[in-house]
This record gives C-alpha cells, sequence and structure tokens, in this order.
C-alpha cells in the first residue's frame, strides 16, 4: 500500500524484468535462476518472444573462440 501511494508498482516492475529476462536467456536458466518451474519460464519466453538459440550461440562462441564467426 505504501509502495502504491507513492506511485510504485511493484507488479508492473516484476512483470518488465521477467519479461526482459525471458527474452535474453533459454527458459532452463530463467526457471533455475528465479526459481519457478519450466512450464512457467517457457510461458514467459514465448510471450516475450525470446530467441534463446542466439544466446546458445554467444556461449558456444565464449567457450570455443576458433568458431567465431560461424
Amino acid at each position: 500500500m505504501r509502495l502504491h501511494r507513492i506511485g510504485i508498482r511493484p507488479k508492473q516492475d516484476r512483470s518488465t524484468a521477467l519479461f526482459t529476462l525471458a527474452a535474453e536467456l533459454p527458459a532452463a536458466i530463467l526457471a533455475r535462476m528465479l526459481g519457478i518451474h519450466i512450464q512457467v519460464a517457457v510461458q514467459w519466453q514465448k510471450a516475450s518472444a525470446g530467441d534463446w538459440a542466439a544466446y546458445a550461440a554467444d556461449v558456444s562462441r565464449r567457450n570455443n573462440p576458433s568458431r567465431s564467426g560461424a
């Protein structure tokens, strides 16, 4: 109630943060990191249209520098 009185909307801010994370991380990592069920993480990812394949490719390049640019 106090937060609402000063103009802070925690539910909206939480949703925005989850939406952003879901767009940038694979659902499995999001679920483990936040302690949520994998299906919830998948739903957030679908809603945010997150493409975690780009994330996986980036991690792969970091772990195998000889494949950068491929």
